[in-house]
């Protein structure tokens, strides 16, 4: 997962990508249904809920939805002139980077259902704090060079309504649907113009009411006979407003100011229905059609898929300065990942599989001032409107080499089979180096376990990949019953925080081996494993030692232009261990130690050389809920001497820089409740303080308070 920028802000405001995200989510979620979800249900049972009916509920998110001010042309005093600073020859300016702080309303309607197709109709009514400020500099006013140069343009848009038509597909407890339709909204227009002459400041308000389209998908699932959770996101396009006045500009070059202004928003919300007359749920699926491998039901096809959303929120705390790349106080924002898991069996120990993943969304400060940062989830490709990414494609071939047999059940990435215990595997293709290496049953998966990077992951590795955490290469692993070792040669980025891998494999690339111990502990009698890997790494990157040189011995203005002139090919190597140990059986533990060199830039992952961190994880069966967990985990992060005064300098990471460093080691704890609302969702409550942000002593400490809604299919 490496950072990149938001993207071309004109693309949240494109309609036939949200058209096109919307029939692609409809498409991909339904491939959720296994092949045990295809098996007729037991008798009395529906296959699937019918929606049928009428429902309300509320809906809601914190951070999760953006919005696009096209601005412009403007005229003052009856001269055309750009718009602000930022605008093109026309005037006009997209600004889809500011994040809602608050979404939340009321929302009901009625659904009627053929078989498992849903077709319906849909009200709601959302409040919003969405504001675009507008960049003030327009140059031609007379006021360049002064600060503000000539004033401040706000929008603020307070109320969204929409009026939606449904079509849905229904499997099991899960709607997926897609939805079209009208919405409106009312919007204020807030100037204020400085007078230069008499220090005064002219003011203006003008309110305009919107009327445009609406495209989008969403998901919800039957938690209860009345109650659903679901996600939905939907794309506005409120038109253009024709042009209105905004006030005037004081002064021998002002005037009365005409502008126009045209409005888009990529909104995502949470949402709990109520269905007052009640649901019929079906059976689960592992009770209406258990694997059976002895019957030959080894399967030829897996089809399954993720949902996750992710709010968090920061509150203030002692901030003295900001950098380029610092954690900001008093911000909230959200990401969302939508995932198919596609396989198929070509012959008996030859399989392939595809992922083609949604993202949307932000980590706080754009997944940025902390390093190890508070939400896994949060991918540095983030991006305001629903993205989508073939994120895995590989062929996965499976030797066996006799003796003892093991079945596997029909999983995410994994057609179910019956393969041999001692076997070799190769893997070629693309996918995620976490998903091989590093595993840790109590803390590796944010999607439902510690959020924190420095919990999930060995940190220090920077392990290689593209923006969103994935890469291309080959796997080979050797099994036995009491190990396993494998190793990995992948591609790397072509430069620090790049989304593009370096296609010079053979003198650039990433290297990693891992050998790992199974154990049952006597004393315990419970099973364990530990984990052993070392890394070594060959990209484009700077010196550390080096650019602090040159720039204190002023052959550099500026530290990072140092780093950027002298990158080459470059290694960094390091290690990790990592230990996972059942206590009892509804109690585990773990802990993690990495070490990079801490010499070089680093590529892909985060600006970590040295990490520690170990925690436990307990089930819920001794309160009467097994389907909790409860985790408590904490870590330690620091950074070679070296690294420590290329940010003293003025250095910028892949997610730290304040500009300046009064070094500390970044210190972090994190506790989560995951609720498991049944077998397929859970809500997870998390909570993290954070001790030296960045490693700075002059930042924080923050606390930061998070939910999660996750639902497998």
């Amino acid at each position: 997962m490496v950072r990149e920028n938001g993207g071309n802000d004109r693309r949240g405001r494109c309609p036939v990508r949200a058209a096109g995200w919307a029939a692609g989510f409809l498409a991909i979620l339904p491939l959720g249904v296994s092949a045990a979800d295809l098996a007729a249900p037991r008798a009395g049972l529906p296959a699937f809920v019918d929606w049928s009916g009428g429902y309300v509920g509320l809906q809601g998110s914190a951070g999760a939805s953006f919005g696009a001010l096209g601005f412009g042309p403007t005229t003052i005093g009856g001269r055309s002139v750009p718009a602000f600073k930022t605008g093109d020859a026309t005037g006009r300016s997209d600004l889809s980077r500011e994040a809602t702080t608050a979404v939340g309303g009321v929302f009901g309607g009625w659904n009627w259902q053929t078989g498992p197709w849903l077709y319906g109709v849909e009200a709601d009514l959302t409040g919003a704090n969405l504001k675009r400020p507008v960049p003030s500099t327009a140059p031609g006013f007379g006021y360049e060079g002064i600060d503000p140069p000539f004033g401040l343009i706000r929008a603020k848009t307070d109320l969204y309504g929409s009026l939606r038509g449904r079509l849905g597909y229904s499997f099991e407890r899960t709607l997926v649907y897609a939805t079209f339709g009208l919405a409106g909204a009312d919007t204020r227009f807030l100037s204020t113009y400085p007078d230069l002459a008499t220090g005064l400041s002219a003011t203006a308000r003008t309110d305009r009411a919107y009327l445009g389209f609406t495209l989008g998908a969403g998901v919800q699932y039957a938690i209860t006979e009345n109650l659903a959770l679901g996600l939905d996101y939907r794309y506005i396009d409120l038109g253009d407003s024709g042009r209105f006045g905004l006030g005037a500009v004081p002064g021998p070059l002002g005037g009365p100011v005409s502008t126009r202004a045209h409005l888009t928003s990529n909104q995502m919300m949470a949402r709990l229905s109520w269905y007052p007359v009640g649901l019929q749920l079906p059976a689960e699926a592992d009770e209406a059609a258990p694997h059976d491998p002895d019957n030959g039901d080894t399967g030829r096809f897996s089809l399954h898929g993720q949902t996750t959303f992710v709010n968090q929120g920061v509150p203030g705390f002692r901030s003295p300065y900001l950098g380029p790349a610092s954690l900001v106080p008093r911000q909230a924002q959200a990401t969302t990942t939508a995932t198919a898991f596609i396989g198929f069996k070509l012959m008996e120990g030859t399989e392939i599989y595809y992922n083609p993943e949604f993202s949307q969304g932000f980590g706080l400060s754009r997944t940025l001032g902390v390093a190890g940062f508070v939400n896994g989830e949060a991918q540095k490709a983030g991006a305001p409107f629903p993205k989508l990414r073939s994120n895995r494609y590989f062929l996965r071939q499976t030797f066996g080499l006799g003796g003892e047999t093991e079945d596997v059940p029909d999983g995410p990435n994994q057609v179910a089979t019956r393969r041999d215990v001692e076997r070799i595997t190769v893997v070629a293709g693309k996918f995620a180096l976490g998903d091989f290496f590093d595993g840790n049953v109590y803390a590796h998966d944010p999607r439902v376990d510690f959020m924190n990077w420095s919990l999930w992951g060995a940190s220090a590795w920077d392990f290689p990949a593209n923006l969103p955490g994935f890469t291309q290469g080959v796997y080979v692993e050797y099994n036995r019953k009491e190990f396993a070792v494998r190793a990995a040669y992948t591609q790397v980025p072509k430069e620090p925080s790049s989304d593009v891998l370096d296609p010079r494999v053979f003198d650039r690339g990433g290297a990693v081996i891992e050998f790992e111990e199974r154990h049952v502990l006597p004393l315990l009698d419970r099973p364990g494993r530990v984990r052993l890997g070392a890394f070594s790494n060959v990209g484009n990157t700077a010196n550390y030692r080096e650019v602090v040189a040159l720039t204190q011995g002023g052959l550099f203005a500026d530290i990072n232009d140092a780093a950027a002139s002298t990158r080459r090919p470059r290694r960094k190597s390091g290690f990790y261990a990592n230990l996972e140990q059942a206590v009892a059986d509804d109690l585990g533990i773990f802990a993690r130690a990495s070490f990079s060199d801490g010499r070089n830039e680093s590529l892909s992952f985060t600006d970590i050389d040295s990490s520690l961190s170990g925690g436990l994880s307990l089930k819920g069966a001794r309160w009467d809920r097994p389907g909790d967990t409860v985790g408590l985990g904490a870590t330690m992060n620091g950074l070679s001497p070296a690294h420590r005064a290329y940010f003293a300098n003025g250095g910028l990471g892949l997610l730290i820089g304040d500009g300046r460093l009064n070094y500390a080691p970044e210190r972090a704890l994190e506790a989560y409740y995951a609720l498991g609302l049944t077998k397929a969702v859970t809500l997870t409550f998390d909570y993290q303080f954070v001790v030296n942000p960045a490693y700075n002593r002059d930042r924080g400490p923050a606390n930061f308070f998070g939910t999660r809604l996750h639902a497998d299919f």
